[in-house]
């Protein structure tokens, strides 16, 4: 819990933290074959815009596509720190991959949570992490930031060259990072690709970036562990939001756990995932 705090401080800080040997060799290098074999079988190239990029190619919605996936979202090292910047009802915005290829421009700098009309700064609404499968180098296209930045009173013009620095880590390190923060992926000027994974978390009242209801087959989501079932959404936030006719999605699609609503809760009792 002290590594925790120490990490939450200096999100809270800068912006960011890094957290180092989150997995292992072997891990990065299955996971990197699987997003190869995800690429060849379903058709996924390159971007064709800006943000995207040309040379960068991203698979969406991985948890539907490999059971290798099903350990990141949960992961023991990571989520108790996203956690800590959201709460523990946060849900899983979205899991994609980000495969940077060599001669990609820099993408232009953002901040994940500027497509939310609120004013700034604000309460965070979003956190996102980057899981390192191959090093990170300021060559290879490291995830260039703005320390300090989300707090800022607005979000950064699009398009517009901002100072930055690079975020590099070895291989199976994890950067974490406020959705408020500017950032964006880097230039690769090397010849060989970038190997990352977006694990992005969203406020338990915040919509997803990804439907995950719709996203993912009700039969794959059965297998699940609970952790991961609540963290797609299939539970109910503090008891209210969520629900249907006073049943978790869990309970009405799954025949899973009921939970309580907010109202059947005694006045003393404290608030939390049902």
């Amino acid at each position: 819990m002290d590594d925790v705090e120490a990490h939450l401080a200096e999100i809270a800080r800068e912006g960011y933290t890094v957290l180092h040997d989150v997995f292992d060799a072997d891990r990065a290098a299955s996971l990197v074959s699987d997003l190869e074999r995800l690429e060849q079988t379903l058709g996924v190239g390159p971007g064709t815009n800006g943000f995207e990029g040309y040379r960068t190619v991203r698979v969406y919605n991985l948890l539907a596509h490999a059971p290798d996936f099903e350990s990141i979202p949960v992961d023991p090292a990571v989520l108790p720190v996203v956690e800590g910047v959201l709460d523990d009802g946060c849900l899983i915005s979205s899991l994609s991959s980000v495969a940077i290829g060599p001669g990609e421009v820099a993408q232009p700098i953002h901040a994940d949570d500027q497509v939310m009309p609120l004013p700034k700064p604000h309460v965070p609404t979003v956190c996102n992490t980057m899981w390192a499968l191959t090093a990170f180098t300021e060559a290879n296209g490291a995830t260039r930031v703005i320390p300090r930045s989300h707090l800022a009173d607005h979000d950064p013009t699009y398009g517009q060259s901002y100072d930055s620095v690079p975020a590099e880590m070895p291989a199976g390190s994890v950067l974490v990072w406020h959705g408020s923060l500017w950032h964006g992926g880097g230039a690769n000027t090397t010849d060989v690709r970038r190997y990352g994974i977006a694990m992005n978390y969203c406020a338990g009242w915040i919509r997803q970036q990804e439907n995950q209801q719709l996203g993912l087959p009700l039969d794959l989501v059965r297998t699940f562990p609970s952790d991961l079932r609540r963290l797609c959404g299939f539970g109910v936030y503090r008891g209210l939001i969520g629900h249907i006719e006073k049943a978790t999605p869990e309970q009405r699609l799954l025949d899973g756990h009921a939970g309580s609503m907010l109202w059947e809760r005694d006045s003393d009792e404290p608030e939390g995932e049902p």
